[in-house]
């Protein structure tokens, strides 16, 4: 049986998903970008400040199944411009304890939603 993830403290998906869906004590996350839940204003600029977003967004969907960054299991980092990826991660780094830190990849693709640098997606847990 699968329980549909939401929170008003992340964006409200874009399209026809959910923002996460638990089943079992799996948490499978949709992938989040850089929006603002509280004006719906995309964060750009500095990739630091997008990436910071993209977590905060993701703790708000964690928190609302009743985990934390310690859930995750496996992470999925898409990134614009792999020249980015330094300052990402140090960003994304600081969600997690280094000895207890999830798997991850992290991709280069062409495009992402809304032209947005970075978008993360999540498989944690409880």
């Amino acid at each position: 049986m699968k329980k549909i993830i939401f929170t008003e403290k992340a964006p409200a998906p874009i399209g026809p998903y959910s923002q996460a869906v638990l089943s079992g004590n799996t948490l499978y996350t949709s992938g989040q970008i850089a929006i603002n839940p509280e004006n719906g204003e995309l964060v750009t600029g500095i990739i630091e400040d997008e990436t910071r977003q993209v977590m905060e967004n993701m703790k708000a969907v964690l928190e609302a199944a009743g985990m934390d960054f310690e859930n995750v299991i496996k992470a999925t980092i898409f990134i614009s411009d792999m020249n980015d990826f330094a300052r990402i991660n140090t960003v994304y780094g600081a969600y997690f304890n280094e000895k207890t830190a999830p798997a991850r990849e992290t991709v280069q693709v062409a495009c992402l939603p809304k032209n947005v640098n970075v978008e993360i997606s999540m498989i944690a847990v409880k």
